[in-house]
């Protein structure tokens, strides 16, 4: 009976503590676009976009060799090309490019159905069946995300929609393979191979951006370069794949609600943006689909 009580507390424990990871990643993550919106100010989308991989790489490869991190098994290297074309490669190009002609606000619509993507990818690839509440809830959070941001466009569709659409659709599956790797290594192991992975490519990236774009260096542009290097693309991922991995993909992508409403906040305080006046309902809403898949069983 006390082993029992032991591992039903021990569980509670890894809930609470994932629970709590995974928010923190969230949190990182919603500054996310204010801070790409402030890296274009000084530098063009593809240098924008290289820069911050190919930071972030640098920083992960000295991790992996200060800590002595052996190379993946063979196995995994799958799994990580998948994150690196997802979380490394395509999400930050895309929206990058999105963010030139989409306000930040706009563009939160793409978070708004992430975590709907990345709970559907999950559930394909790892035949895991959330439950009717769960997927209820889950549903009606991303409606209203998506409903709130929309609204605010004209619901019309633009290149910039696209652009954000196939982010998403990318990132769904990065996220969802990390999130399974999460289970076998770190969490920080994960995006960090996947950065070093993704560093020849990126690396020419930047290459192609520094020659063919504009530099127009200033304090927000590299205070944004270095968050969207440093937080976005590897530091908010330590603690975004350990969450996943000990409360699971499905249920941690549901915090990602959260994560429109406080970019909202953020592009109103830092970029100026106007708040929509619908802003506190959906995020009351928001609020209580969150609790409800948190408390559901799998």
């Amino acid at each position: 009976m006390r082993l029992d009580n032991s591992a039903i507390a021990d569980r509670a424990v890894a809930v609470h503590s994932g629970t709590a990871l995974a928010a923190l990643g969230v949190f990182a993550f919603s500054f996310t676009f204010p801070a790409t919106v402030w890296t274009l100010k000084g530098f063009g989308p593809w240098t924008a976009t290289g820069a911050r991989c190919v930071l972030a790489a640098l920083v992960a490869a000295a991790c992996l060799r200060a800590f002595r991190v052996p190379l993946p098994k063979r196995e995994q290297w799958r799994g990580l090309a998948v994150v690196a074309v997802g979380c490394v490669l395509g999400f930050p190009t895309l929206t990058t490019l999105a963010l030139q002609t989409s306000s930040t606000a706009h563009s939160a619509v793409v978070i708004g159905m992430l975590p709907m993507a990345t709970a559907v990818v999950s559930s394909r690839l790892t035949g895991h069946r959330p439950s009717r509440r769960f997927w209820l809830a889950a549903a009606v959070g991303a409606l209203a995300v998506v409903v709130f941001t929309v609204s605010q466009s004209g619901g019309g569709l633009s290149t910039a929609d696209l652009f954000l659409f196939a982010a998403l659709v990318l990132c769904a599956f990065g996220y969802a393979e990390g999130g399974r790797l999460a289970r076998e290594m770190a969490g920080w192991q994960v995006i960090a191979w996947a950065l070093v992975l993704a560093l020849p490519v990126t690396a020419a990236l930047t290459v192609f951006g520094s020659v063919t774009e504009p530099l127009h260096l200033g304090g927000e542009a590299i205070i944004g370069l270095l968050y969207v290097a440093l937080i976005s693309q590897f530091g908010g991922f330590f603690v975004w794949y350990r969450g996943m991995a000990e409360i699971g993909v499905a249920r941690a992508s549901q915090l990602q609600l959260a994560q429109p409403l406080l970019t909202l906040v953020w592009a109103v305080l830092l970029l100026g943006e106007h708040l929509p006046a619908a802003a506190p309902v959906t995020a009351l809403i928001v609020v209580a689909c969150i609790v409800v898949t948190q408390r559901s069983r799998d």
